[in-house]
């Protein structure tokens, strides 16, 4: 019988601890795409070979992942971030929703871009350099806009560091 209740205890606890973390993650889903961001991964890839920029493609569920909404709200929503990505970066939203209507074409785009790399979990932050290589994967990083631009930076230096280095024989 105790073990009963034990068992029951638990599985309340648990419940509760998970319904309040889906209120949260439902809470002002606001997704990232603007003026600055692109649904359209061919047409990010040329603009970002053409211009000599890094992209930032943002594996997302906007409207239901908890952590991908914080992630908007407390970087990518930012005005730091945002003057950073105009200088630096082609941004690319590759979402995920569940309750917001999405063309078949976007979906189909995002859900091959999502095997091809290897998606686990959102939010997913891949930097591709200019040509379309893969330089780095994150997610959410706590510490806002500021934190999270610089180690973007941080980012772009080392691998165009990598870039200038002759090759070792």
């Amino acid at each position: 019988m105790m073990k009963y209740l034990v068992g029951l205890s638990l599985v309340a606890i648990l419940s509760v601890a998970c319904s309040g973390q889906s209120k949260e993650a439902t809470v002002e889903a606001t997704p990232a795409v603007t003026s600055l961001w692109s649904t359209d991964f061919v047409a990010a890839s040329a603009k970002a070979k053409a211009e000599h920029k890094y992209m930032l493609l943002d594996f997302s569920g906007s409207d239901w992942c908890g952590w991908c909404i914080k992630l908007d709200k407390e970087v990518f929503s930012k005005k730091e971030f945002q003057d950073f990505a105009v200088k630096n970066l082609v941004l690319v939203m590759l979402d995920f929703p569940r309750r917001t209507p999405q063309p078949a074409t976007v979906k189909a785009q995002n859900e091959r871009l999502s095997r091809q790399y290897g998606v686990e979990g959102f939010p997913t932050v891949l930097i591709l350099n200019p040509e379309g290589n893969l330089v780095e994967q994150t997610g959410y990083r706590a510490g806002g806009a500021a934190a999270y631009v610089a180690y973007l930076g941080s980012v772009l230096a080392n691998d165009q560091k990598k870039a200038l280095a002759p090759a070792t024989k």
